[in-house]
């Protein structure tokens, strides 16, 4: 999720803190919210404090106000680690937090690391970080893709993950897992949604979303039909189509919803060349410039958001950050919108996929206090610390139970519809199986995809043929 994401109950802290609400207003909308009495006598206690202050106002609100440290941490007084976390940004304020509460309840003197904005540069630090064999970090978050790359360098954080007594989702901890090793625990967590138009389904007669890829198809035709006299620009589909990662998350989607597998096996066997996932990329093909727009082969994200945010498009697939931003008070969809799993094909083994994204906490091997930064690692991917990065922060968190967390809930309504998403319709990129070759697998996979979707490959199963080969190729030397 982004950063910059306003929500309820950060509406009522700053509400509280800013003296412009009296302490029953708090406590009538903290009713109406259902926030728990233990996050109630936060915010109470923080407009205490805030009439006693008068320099408080709700820009000086403070970064990590709901966390609540966990029972139990060792004293780790004198103990020295470097924790690489976010990039310097909105969000870096909340993770100074977490690093201070827990430097104040142990005794420890963590340095909080700002990773670079761009994940393929701090792919590329931690890679000759590790190489180097060198203690400079001692514990980092790692993107989900990323545990085949550095399991050679990791510590095996099962036993911590364990011993919280939480349970994440499975497919999650599968991911990270790379020969019985968990290299990283899950800490918050990503998946591909389906937004759609509720006032323009109504308007055409429609009482659910798309559940399958022709019923998106029939919905769209049709309300673009209806849309295009008073708008000329709008469109029916807007999604990921350039030759970048994003690509390789909406074609294993398209793939796997309609039975076509996972690009490869687990086991290392290459499994793209199949008829269902031809059959999910021509129809895809289909979509430009019939259901989305003939660009839509070069947008990333933004792009996409960008269509649907402006109100030219019945339907989106993006991640769960575009939600906040679509329900802005400056956004000219408002209300008018909502979110559901992607939708399935009709080949066999058909189902509901969402790629996952997310990232996860990594304890170096070449660190010289493994057990501290093990115990770091433990106290960020807490319940009580997921928990407050949700409240604060909308990151998804990755413990189950958390998403029927009222204050959780009361926060971000919306990750009530994300659970079954993350539960059984999540689907992993084959990164831990393929390693520190998935960079090549991904390209191989987004180009070749890109080619079909463009016309370059004027025939998807000579051209999936020629992925396959090349996919084969590069796994001989994983």
């Amino acid at each position: 999720m982004k950063d910059y994401l306003p929500n309820p109950v950060n509406e009522l802290m700053r509400a509280a803190t800013s003296g412009k609400a009296s302490r029953r207003d708090i406590m009538r909308r903290g009713a109406a919210l259902g926030l728990s009495a233990s996050l109630m006598g936060t915010i109470l206690k923080a407009q205490s404090i805030a009439a006693q202050s008068p320099e408080a106002s709700p820009a000086t609100q403070a970064a990590g106000w709901s966390i609540v440290v966990p029972d139990g941490l060792p004293d780790l007084k004198g103990v020295k680690l470097n924790a690489m976390l976010g990039a310097d940004g909105p969000g870096a304020p909340f993770d100074q937090a977490c690093v201070d509460k827990f430097n104040e309840a142990t005794g420890a003197e963590v340095t909080y690391l700002k990773g670079a904005d761009s994940a393929s540069d701090r792919l590329t630090f931690m890679q000759q970080t590790m190489a180097a064999q060198s203690g400079d970090i001692d514990v980092a978050q790692i993107d989900v893709i990323w545990p085949g790359i550095f399991a050679a360098h990791a510590v095996d954080l099962m036993d911590v993950y364990k011993n919280s007594g939480t349970t994440s989702f499975q497919r999650i901890v599968d991911n990270n897992t790379v020969d019985g090793k968990l290299i990283g625990i899950p800490w918050f967590t990503d998946a591909g949604l389906l937004y759609y138009r509720t006032d323009l389904l109504e308007k055409y007669g429609y009482t659910d979303p798309p559940k399958t890829w022709k019923d998106l198809s029939d919905m769209a035709t049709k309300i673009i039909e209806g849309e295009k006299g008073a708008n000329s620009a709008f469109t029916g589909f807007t999604w990921q189509g350039l030759a970048y990662e994003g690509l390789t998350c909406n074609g294993l989607e398209w793939q796997f919803s309609n039975g076509g597998g996972t690009i490869i096996d687990p086991d290392g066997t290459v499994t793209v060349k199949n008829d269902q996932a031809i059959a999910a990329f021509e129809m895809a093909k289909g979509w430009v410039g019939t259901i989305s727009p003939q660009a839509v082969t070069g947008y990333k994200e933004e792009d996409s958001r960008g269509v649907w945010q402006g109100g030219n498009a019945a339907f989106m697939r993006n991640w769960p950050y575009a939600y906040s931003l679509s329900a802005a008070d400056d956004s000219v969809i408002k209300g008018k919108f909502d979110v559901t799993q992607i939708p399935m094909g009709d080949g066999d083994n058909a189902t509901h996929a969402a790629t996952l994204g997310g990232w996860q906490m990594f304890v170096s091997k070449y660190s010289k206090q493994q057990d501290a930064a093990k115990a770091f690692a433990g106290y960020m991917t807490s319940e009580n610390l997921q928990r407050a990065r949700a409240i604060e922060r909308s990151n998804l968190p990755t413990i189950e139970s958390l998403y029927q967390d009222k204050d959780v809930l009361a926060a971000n309504p919306f990750f009530e519809k994300l659970f079954d998403t993350f539960k059984s319709g999540s689907v992993a990129r084959p990164s831990t199986v393929s390693g520190d070759l998935y960079g090549e697998v991904s390209l191989a996979y987004y180009t070749a995809v890109n080619d079909i979707l463009s016309g370059t490959a004027s025939d998807a199963a000579a051209r999936v043929d020629q992925l396959q080969s090349a996919l084969e190729d590069i796994m001989q030397d994983a």
